[in-house]
């Protein structure tokens, strides 16, 4: 795991790096952070940051210095990055395999909800992925299920486009109001929360509905997750999204990433849900 960076230049709702960092993005020195890679036996690096690109000057210096270190690495990016095929090029070429990107929702009114700004300013979703996979990067797409304008639908629509476009992995989360944001402020004041402080509540379950919906009961939503997060590790999905070549099987090293991601993933989703916070697995 390694930190480059630290904040985001978005605030969305929902988010609690806006709500910690504020405007505050800082960025290590490129020249310091080389270093302790290069000491790093590791092959496949992880960039925690929230988003990789929150200082896109920062990250251009950063991926040209790692190309002399031969490394594979991750990370997290927003919407707005993969619009620039120069910059997704550059990522390719200093080792990027996968970039994870906040889809959030199909539903425009959903993203205004959000205030997700990158994912509005670039809605053509289709030309994202399309950007992506013609530099051979693979997709970690993750949504949040259970704003306003989310029914039963919305989600089968959802796990759909995430099959069909044949995304390496993919998490569906029900809406988690954090404290601080201000999602969470709004949801306490519209007396919308089931928990009042959820990460105490001993009554909470990994994977649990924590607000009252419009559109959906608590359990719905819960369930509809659930089932959301199984269908899509299903084996049939698993073999479906591998087998298509310009998503994600550009190499042997790329299958057996791939295959030991969803395998893992799989494993892991059926072993957390419903599980205690802190509680054993």
């Amino acid at each position: 795991l390694v930190q480059f960076s630290r904040g985001c230049k978005y605030s969305c709702d929902f988010c609690s790096i806006h709500a910690f960092y504020k405007d505050s993005i800082r960025c290590r020195d490129t020249a310091a952070i080389v270093e302790e890679i290069k000491k790093m036996p590791e092959k496949h690096l992880f960039f925690i940051d929230d988003n990789l690109f929150a200082n896109e000057e920062k990250a251009k210096e950063l991926f040209k210095a790692l190309i002399p270190l031969h490394k594979k690495w991750f990370c997290q990016i927003s919407m707005d990055a993969a619009q620039d095929i120069g910059m997704l090029k550059l990522m390719k070429q200093s080792g990027c395999t996968l970039v994870i990107m906040g889809f959030e929702s199909l539903n425009v009114d959903n993203l205004k909800m959000m205030k997700k700004g990158a994912n509005i300013e670039n809605i053509d979703y289709h030309k994202i992925i399309s950007n992506i996979y013609a530099c051979k990067l693979m997709i970690y797409g993750t949504f949040v299920i259970g704003y306003d304008f989310d029914t039963l639908r919305t989600i089968k629509d959802t796990i759909k486009f995430a099959v069909d476009n044949r995304f390496a992995i993919a998490n569906f989360n029900p809406l988690m109001p954090m404290p601080g944001t201000a999602l969470y402020k709004r949801l306490k004041k519209e007396n919308r929360l089931l928990f009042d402080k959820w990460w105490l509540d001993e009554s909470y379950k990994y994977g649990d509905a924590m607000l009252k919906l419009n559109n959906l009961t608590s359990m719905e939503l819960r369930n509809e997750c659930k089932k959301a997060r199984y269908e899509f590790n299903s084996y049939i999905n698993i073999w479906k999204r591998l087998a298509d070549r310009r998503a994600n099987a550009h190499s042997l090293e790329n299958i057996i990433l791939f295959l030991a991601a969803n395998l893992i993933s799989r494993k892991e989703i059926k072993a957390k849900q419903g599980q205690e916070l802190g509680g054993e697995v």
